[in-house]
């Protein structure tokens, strides 16, 4: 069983839908620890609560980037993940932390990348006018919000639309994709190759893109 770090920085909603899918007996893994780069977050209580090993390591006490996450990477290796997630995590990895984990780290971003890299994401795909946006669960790589993409879930922009409104809509779709992304790298369905990923046996498109346009 794939054994698995989840890295937070604030609620950990996505945390807890890997937690939920965990204890549904749908996704094949083992949550072996959850770190915060920040204290007192609700990802940590979510974590407590589901019995999971916790701890916060704290960027602003470390004297760069490097020394951070050779701490993270530590706290990884400690507790026996040979995978992680970000879920959440509001901290740019340097090339060096993503080579040790390379294919083996993903997250999730509120859009349908490569568009709306970065923050605000909702507001600034209403200030567009693109009829659609979603959410993406890809392999990191150094570059911010990059990487080959393994799941996609697309939701459709309303007109009277805001950005809180649209993004609990996306939310409840990164609920929904973020455990079969990783069920599907935990049962071995997952190759990439080169900027892509081939997902092997997939019955339908939708376990490629959830709700496509259209």
């Amino acid at each position: 069983m794939m054994r698995v770090g989840v890295l937070i920085s604030g609620r950990g909603s996505n945390l807890q839908s890997l937690i939920d899918a965990c204890q549904a007996g749908s996704l094949p893994i083992e949550i072996v620890t959850v770190i915060s780069n920040v204290a007192g977050v609700q990802g940590l209580e979510r974590a407590e609560a589901a019995g999971i090993s916790n701890q916060v390591i704290d960027h602003r006490g470390f004297g760069g980037r490097e020394a951070f996450e050779d701490a993270v990477n530590d706290a990884l290796l400690e507790a026996g993940a040979d995978f992680v997630c970000m879920a959440g995590f509001m901290r740019l990895l340097t090339d060096g932390f993503v080579g040790k984990w390379l294919d083996r780290l993903i997250n999730i971003h509120p859009s349908l990348l490569p568009a709306f890299k970065g923050l605000d994401t909702h507001q600034r795909a209403i200030e567009a006018g693109v009829r659609f946006t979603g959410c993406t669960v890809h392999f990191v790589r150094p570059a911010m919000d990059d990487g080959p993409i393994i799941v996609q879930a697309a939701v459709p922009i309303a007109g009277h639309d805001t950005p809180e409104t649209l993004a609990a809509r996306v939310l409840a779709e990164e609920h929904r994709i973020y455990p079969l992304a990783l069920r599907l790298i935990a049962e071995g369905r997952v190759r990439v190759d080169g900027a892509r990923v081939i997902v092997d046996g997939a019955e339908a498109p939708s376990e490629v893109l959830i709700n496509p346009p259209g």
